[in-house]
């Protein structure tokens, strides 16, 4: 079973393949882990040793098929604590981050499915990421765009974070801004890239930053996100438990 430092390292890893990144740098990861560069290296020898990455000097790293598959289990069961933490415990969305990040490596599949089927198989958490299913498949989400991207004159309904810390959560909060917090984009100021948007609720205009409309997922069309299951591949049979 992989230790808490190596789980930490392949999540890192997802997550930044999950911004776009095909190939991480060294440098980029020990930022994200908070580790220095000869560290990281280190470690990432040790991962390529064991087949969950495939890393080159100076060229970069990516997940291997087994490393995405253990990476993507550590997403699920961090979803599914946040989700448990505000669902049926009182926590507030700002509130769970750093407590499902100590939760994620309890690495128990029955408690994990457990938990997935008490809760209802939620298909999204309480930022609005999608959580993935027990065959370890990420569950993409379509017809979503960044607020800084999105077009002018139609309302937008708020369905997701990029940032799940919890100094942008509670800065949300501060500005009133919250899943299904609904928007219409009227000015872009090309000077700063901030946008000026209309609350639906109250009509109040405000100006946002470039900081907070690049980390806020908005739908064009829908109150929440279409959430569309790829095809599950080897799954392991698992008698009396649903396809989620």
């Amino acid at each position: 079973m992989p230790t808490v430092s190596v789980e930490n390292y392949l999540k890192a890893i997802l997550h930044l393949h999950e911004e776009g990144k095909v190939q991480v740098s060294t440098t980029e990861l020990a930022g994200r882990v908070r580790a220095t560069p000869a560290s990281t290296s280190a470690m990432l020898r040790k991962l390529g040793d064991k087949g969950w990455v495939i890393y080159r000097k100076y060229r970069g790293v990516h997940l291997t098929n087994e490393g995405r598959r253990i990476a993507m289990n550590i997403f699920r069961r961090h979803r599914l604590w946040e989700c448990f933490l505000v669902d049926h415990l009182g926590f507030e969305w700002d509130e769970v981050h750093e407590i499902a990040e100590e939760l994620e490596h309890v690495g128990s599949r029955d408690l994990t499915n457990r938990l997935d089927a008490f809760l209802g198989f939620p298909k999204l958490d309480p930022h609005g990421d999608a959580i993935p299913g027990p065959n370890g498949r990420f569950r993409s989400v379509a017809a979503r765009t960044l607020l800084s991207e999105a077009p002018k004159g139609i309302e937008l309904v708020v369905v997701g974070v990029v940032d799940g810390r919890d100094s942008f959560l509670r800065h949300l909060g501060i500005l009133g801004i919250a899943l299904g917090t609904r928007v219409t984009l009227e000015t872009r100021h090309a000077f700063d890239g901030s946008l000026e948007v209309r609350f639906s609720e109250n009509g109040d205009v405000q100006v946002l930053s470039p900081s907070v409309t690049a980390r806020l997922w908005v739908d064009q069309s829908n109150p929440e996100p279409i959430i569309v299951f790829p095809e599950p591949e080897d799954e392991e049979p698992n008698s009396g438990y649903p396809s989620v």
